[in-house]
């Protein structure tokens, strides 16, 4: 990826996020191919899923490595803030909704944030097409959809599964932000990080403070950091 990241736009809360399954462009989630070892998703059927498969692979072919990663980057207030605060780290943003990412866009060109990047894509067929030497060494995952009803919980993106599907894509050490202003969400979180082998718990300071529209609202939250192993 060039110094210049700029804007890939292809294609309630946001997914890291957003109120709303895990799908986009008409590909399944995670059935895309994927270079990260571990990584075996179900090939996608349809020539129509390919090709939006394949226009998103082209978005993100310049990515990079060492990397900032926001899930569910919503309006791009928080990656704005942080990439303007921090414009010697490369800086990628990704959300399902293309209404949000052009609004983060416009906050990018307003900013000059050419070491940011915005990308409308579900986190699953992100990481099924991005290029094999990318690699994250922090990830933001601020305010995720709770999904409160037990008969939704599959839809929760903090789960043991997805992070070991993550942490192939992450440097030693890496880590992971999860702020969530829903307590029994919170609890199955720190729990979904015990059950991930490739990750663990760890002590430290939230390492950027910007208050997002979510975390105004919420009259209290909680955070975990969890360490890649």
């Amino acid at each position: 990826m060039s110094k210049q990241l700029g804007s890939a736009v292809a294609g309630g809360r946001s997914q890291g996020g957003a109120r709303g399954p895990h799908a986009l462009f008409g590909i399944e989630s995670g059935t895309a191919g994927v270079n990260a070892p571990g990584y075996s998703p179900t090939p996608s059927k349809t020539p129509r899923a390919l090709e939006r498969q394949e226009a998103l692979r082209a978005l993100v072919s310049d990515l990079g490595t060492d990397l900032i990663l926001e899930i569910g980057c919503g309006h791009g207030h928080f990656l704005a803030a942080y990439g303007a605060a921090h414009p010697e780290r490369r800086c990628v943003g990704v959300d399902m909704s293309l209404d949000r990412v052009v609004r983060a866009e416009r906050k990018r060109r307003r900013g000059k944030l050419d070491n940011v990047r915005f990308v409308r894509a579900d986190i699953e067929n992100f990481l099924a097409v991005i290029p094999a030497p990318t690699r994250f060494t922090t990830i933001f995952l601020l305010f995720p959809d709770p999904w409160p009803k037990r008969r939704h919980y599959k839809h929760r993106l903090m789960q043991a599964d997805f992070l070991q599907r993550l942490a192939p894509w992450c440097r030693p050490e890496a880590r992971l932000h999860f702020r969530t202003d829903h307590p029994g969400y919170f609890s199955d979180g720190k729990k979904a990080v015990a059950a991930a082998p490739a990750w663990e718990i760890a002590d430290g300071p939230w390492p950027f403070e910007f208050e997002t529209i979510f975390q105004a609202r919420a009259p209290h939250h909680q955070s975990l950091i969890a360490r890649r192993r």
